[in-house]
């Protein structure tokens, strides 16, 4: 029988493939391909991708690839050095002691640790568990106590310092001609006493208190996104808008004037 690689190497070039064309179709490198056409079995990563390789590639030229495995296995491939060693006793140590069916040391040794692992949790269990329910519902109860005093502190120390209070954003967009006057934190004149006409749209303003003073209810308010109606009235309206109390009506003496 021909030489693998001759093999190989003849029949590409009677099909006039070359060795790139092989390549692309196979994915095998170029290298590879050259070196199993030449034998060079060290240039191979190894016995199981020469194997693989030559499969491969005789498929491609159309070739029968598992006999040309088989040459390979037969010629060039070295038993390993299992097959070549078989295990004998060495004379000079004797022979092997073959362990008995019972446990050995090692193992007795590691269960006896393990279980006085366990003993001891349950002792420890059993000691401090009767009354850690007790201590736990009594703990987050002392622990609940505690976060409410704190959350009415803070409460408490928000609403009086005004400089900590939530942001208002506000903006009117009248529906007819309206008179407004609207005054911001520290009495900040925002719209100072002027006629709004329709259509027209005011900024948004933000404060933490806005005073608001409307001729009529011919407007529509914007706190925070949300649209609110004016209701009628035949006396001027006035309103305080925070965050925390949303829109309150002032009454005559409260209405702000912008003078």
């Amino acid at each position: 029988m021909p030489e693998i690689g001759a093999t190989l190497r003849e029949a590409r070039m009677r099909a006039r493939i070359d060795v790139s064309e092989i390549e692309a179709t196979t994915k095998i490198r170029a290298k590879y391909l050259r070196a199993l056409e030449n034998e060079e079995w060290g240039l191979l990563p190894g016995p199981t991708f020469v194997k693989s390789f030559l499969r491969t590639y005789a498929q491609a030229l159309g070739l029968d690839g598992k006999s040309l495995v088989e040459e390979y296995r037969l010629h060039h491939e070295r038993p390993s050095e299992g097959m070549l060693e078989p295990i004998v006793a060495s004379p000079q140590r004797g022979r092997r002691r073959v362990p008995s069916g019972g446990p050995s040391r090692a193992y007795m040794a590691a269960v006896t640790a393990i279980g006085a692992v366990i003993v001891l949790l349950i002792v420890l269990l059993v000691s401090g568990g009767g009354s850690s329910p007790r201590k736990a519902s009594k703990t987050a109860g002392v622990k609940r106590k505690h976060a409410s005093a704190h959350r009415h502190a803070a409460a408490t120390t928000t609403a009086a310092a005004g400089g900590s209070a939530p942001i208002v954003a506000l903006s009117l967009k009248p529906t007819g001609v309206v008179f407004v006057c609207l005054l911001g934190d520290g009495g900040r004149r925002l719209i100072p006493g002027i006629d709004l006409q329709p259509g027209e749209s005011t900024p948004t303003y933000h404060a933490r208190h806005f005073l608001l003073n409307l001729g009529n209810n011919a407007v529509t308010l914007y706190i925070n996104g949300r649209p609110r109606t004016v209701p009628a009235s035949s006396q001027a309206i006035g309103y305080s808008i925070t965050k925390a109390r949303g829109r309150q009506p002032l009454s005559a003496g409260q209405l702000p004037t912008c003078q």
